[in-house]
């Protein structure tokens, strides 16, 4: 066993139990190829829950400076983050995702770019669609509802991909898939927010 899924195995242990974890849409995951898997972002522990959910390692952009932390920098790279400069166009950072894509693996991204706590998903960076149109990989919408308390129930939800192909033949802008991707998510939201 590696240290990702040593890791991976530690952290569903600890936190499966405090969140009474339900995991939808499992059988929607492509078992090999590029997946860009886009969620909404509502707390910290985000990055982790979904990491552990995953039935493929996720690789996730992380900002820099918890590289820089002592326990951290070590770990980091071990459970497949890397770091990104943050409100700086990071060239290394968006050649690694796209890189990654290109070899058939998952990246983890929050479209809204930080975390929101007001309950309603917000506006999505242009970011998202433009590793979507250049990574040569698929888009899978995931929706975590919360709330993040003990003992309630916690949803992490995976739909199904969205093909990319399309947009890319007609030059679609990013913006654009963007916004296509925000509304896979709203609607997963919709459809299990009823639900919890």
């Amino acid at each position: 066993m590696d240290f990702y899924q040593f890791a991976k195995s530690v952290v569903f242990t600890a936190l499966k139990p405090i969140y009474r974890m339900e995991v939808i849409g499992l059988e929607n995951f492509p078992k090999e190829g590029g997946i860009l898997l886009c969620s909404n972002h509502i707390d910290a522990l985000d990055p982790p829950v979904v990491g552990i959910t995953s039935p493929r390692p996720v690789n996730f952009m992380a900002k820099e400076e918890l590289f820089k932390l002592p326990i951290l920098k070590s770990i980091l790279p071990s459970v497949h983050a890397f770091p990104v400069k943050r409100g700086l166009s990071d060239r290394q950072a968006l050649r690694t995702a796209l890189d990654l894509l290109k070899q058939g693996q998952v990246v983890g991204i929050f479209p809204e770019g930080t975390r929101n706590k007001t309950g309603t998903l917000g506006k999505g960076f242009s970011g998202a669609g433009f590793f979507a149109l250049k990574g040569e990989a698929n888009v899978m919408p995931c929706a975590i509802i919360g709330p993040y308390k003990p003992f309630r129930r916690l949803k992490v939800i995976y739909g199904k991909p969205i093909d990319i192909a399309p947009y890319r033949e007609r030059r679609a802008k990013a913006e654009e898939v963007t916004e296509v991707i925000m509304a896979s998510i709203q609607e997963l939201l919709d459809e299990h927010y009823k639900k919890n």
